[in-house]
């Protein structure tokens, strides 16, 4: 969602009920163009592409996850408790230096939603790319392995398929 769609909003064109009523194609043109205000009393509508409504409720829907995920973070650099049950419980295996690499990366990709199209996909990345780390953490195989300090290959048992249903 562009920022320029965002500051649109509130610039918009106001039209009357009556207006709508008797030139329901020309609001409806006006409307592809930029955000509509229809007023009726006291009221006021807001018309414009179902598109863009639906893009700026998935971003606050989406901006709702973020905050929740970096509260998270600094909870746990807080060092308050967080249960593993917990949806983003999978931070609780990064020490005070990686959480506060993590929020900074977090917060430095969410400041781009608005200016490009992609940023969504790159957050979901490097959100992807963190959880992966954790999950990796978490495997004490992988992590024995980690903490080797060795020139030497150290050989992993063969994985084992879980059954998630």
């Amino acid at each position: 969602m562009a920022m320029e769609a965002m500051n649109t909003i509130y610039s918009d064109e106001l039209i009357t009920a009556t207006e709508l009523n008797r030139q329901p194609g020309r609001v409806l043109d006006k409307a592809l163009e930029h955000p509509v205000t229809i007023t009726r009393n006291d009221q006021s509508f807001a018309l414009l592409p179902r598109e863009n409504v639906a893009a700026f409720v998935k971003a606050a829907q989406r901006s709702k996850e973020i905050v929740e995920l970096l509260s998270t973070a600094f909870r746990l650099l807080l060092k308050q408790k967080i249960g593993t049950e917990h949806p983003y419980g999978w931070l609780i295996v990064f020490d005070e230096e990686e959480l506060n690499e993590f929020i900074n990366e977090v917060t430095q990709a969410y400041r781009l939603v608005d200016l490009y199209e992609k940023a969504w996909d790159e957050l979901d990345a490097i959100i992807h790319e963190w959880y992966e780390s954790a999950l990796a953490i978490s495997n004490p195989e992988l992590r024995a392995a980690f903490s080797q300090i060795s020139d030497e290959e150290i050989a992993l048992s063969q994985p084992q398929s879980q059954n998630v249903a």
